[in-house]
């Protein structure tokens, strides 16, 4: 059997779209690469966002050249939003990849990996639109008991930072009724929470003409039995309305959090960007969630040093940041991307202000969110147990996972208390906060859950060649019209 590995860089978007790929790799008769192993068949599934994406991509690429020169039948895939933007030139710039695929035909990578093995020449094939929705391929999920489920693909707006409409199309919605069937069959595989992924998640229904359809999706996964946690990532705080914060505040099952990108907290900046909003609707959305839920968890992502920002513009951001009280952010330096109207902007902000203001921003961020956390001691919360070892110290061996509102918790198991397993929910009590993550050594109880029995049966399972759970199809393929499909910074 040939082995795969798969490669991602960038955003949410990226994550699931790589799960699809191992899914339609599997499905075709491929197994996961052992860890440390030369794998057959390497994808690297690629951001044309972050800062130096190109360069990362080209350095790694360089780095499989003298590997695949000696490993006869070795192949390489570059899929992804850069290579929606490259085209044709990454083969120019590393001839032995032997197939470029684009963010919109995912789901031709075996067949482009076959014939390029046949024909022996490189296969680049970059569609303009989509012909079947993304979410609907064969998707070998990381974790059997959480998921990400698209309610939509690509995006509407124009902001000048971002390249990514330009590479993934216009916003795309898929119909209520198959993004319920898709949280149902999860939820009948053990999966206890999915979070629910767009572009701009909360302008759902835009496409059919229903305004408060995202709410109304909201309500819905509030009815399905067995799913225990909802969240959705990421709003746009133009299409944040009243309707989804009563939808968030009065469905159990829908979780305290919410991550809503802010950029800056200068109207200025903010209308430079064409972010359609200012610091006031924003921080009037804040008021609104925590006055509907108090003990909501919000986080965020803001860009430091676009051009044009003064000081004074600055200071404007770290205003809003005291305001909102974020119990984290996504902080990043501007840099110039390809293709966006920003690159050509007069004002460029010299590297070393914008350092200065990086880190000004990341001190006051830890300490508010350091101060959010603290809040939270003495509480107890249930923490769905995840994946791996948790964090180690001299005295305790500790399990992590995620709270309601999303927050990382890492939690002490006491001697003679059977071992939660990933997926199992434990009750505990905080007693010690830090700015990224909280620390629980009182113990309460565990609930052992299907998520659990889930996870239990693939550890039981014998194991294929890569030592691996094997992919889980979702429901059948959707044709779509002529349209397109993900922002790593909302």
């Amino acid at each position: 059997m040939r082995t795969y590995e798969v490669r991602t860089y960038g955003c949410q978007m990226n994550v699931h779209d790589s799960e699809r790929l191992r899914g339609l790799l599997e499905d075709a008769g491929y197994v996961r690469a052992p860890e440390g192993d030369e794998a057959d068949v390497v994808v690297f599934n690629t951001c044309a966002v972050r800062e130096n994406a190109d360069n990362k991509l080209y350095g790694n690429l360089g780095h499989l050249a003298p590997v695949k020169a000696r490993k006869p039948g070795m192949q390489i895939a570059v899929g992804g939003c850069l290579a929606q933007k490259d085209k044709a030139s990454i083969t120019k710039k590393a001839p032995w990849v032997d197939v470029v695929f684009g963010t919109h035909n995912i789901g031709a990578l075996p067949v482009l990996l076959e014939r390029a093995r046949i024909e022996q020449e490189s296969q680049v094939e970059i569609l303009e639109s989509l012909d079947v929705f993304p979410s609907t391929l064969p998707t070998r999920r990381e974790s059997p008991y959480s998921a990400w489920v698209s309610v939509s693909v690509g995006c509407n707006n124009t902001c000048t930072f971002c390249i990514v409409p330009a590479l993934r199309g216009r916003e795309k919605d898929r119909r209520p009724g198959e993004i319920l069937a898709e949280v149902e069959a999860l939820v009948g595989e053990g999966v206890l929470e999915v979070t629910l992924l767009g572009q701009n998640v909360n302008s759902y229904g835009v496409e059919f003409g229903d305004r408060y359809a995202f709410s109304k999706l909201l309500r819905a996964c509030g009815e399905i039995d067995g799913l225990e946690r909802v969240r959705f990532t990421s709003p746009h705080p133009r299409d944040f309305t009243a309707d989804v914060i009563e939808a968030m505040a009065e469905t159990p099952n829908v979780m305290p959090s919410l991550h809503m990108p802010l950029q800056s907290g200068s109207d200025a900046v903010l209308k430079a960007m064409r972010r359609s909003y200012r610091r006031d609707r924003y921080l009037k959305i804040i008021e609104d969630v925590r006055a509907a839920m108090p003990d909501a968890a919000i986080t965020t992502d803001i860009i430091v040093g676009f051009p044009g920002e003064s000081e004074e513009d600055f200071q404007g951001t770290l205003d809003v940041v005291r305001q909102a009280r974020f119990a984290g952010a996504f902080t990043f330096q501007y840099s110039k991307r390809p293709g966006t109207p920003a690159e050509s902007m007069e004002d460029q902000i010299p590297r070393d202000v914008v350092q200065d203001r990086y880190e000004r921003l990341v001190a006051l961020q830890d300490d508010m969110a350091w101060a959010e956390n603290k809040l939270v001691v003495g509480r107890s919360v249930e923490v769905l147990v995840a994946e791996g070892e948790g964090r180690k110290d001299a005295a305790t061996h500790r399990l992590s996972g995620r709270a309601a509102d999303n927050r990382l918790v890492h939690f002490a198991v006491p001697e003679g208390v059977e071992t939660p397993r990933p997926g199992d929910v434990a009750t505990v009590e905080v007693t010690y906060a830090a700015p990224h993550h909280l620390v629980a050594d009182v113990f309460g109880a565990v609930r052992r859950t299907r998520a659990g029995d889930a996870w239990q049966r693939t550890q039981d399972a014998p194991a294929g060649p890569s030592g691996v759970m094997l992919g889980m199809p979702t429901v059948g393929a959707t044709p779509l019209e002529p349209a397109v499909g993900g922002c790593q910074v909302g």
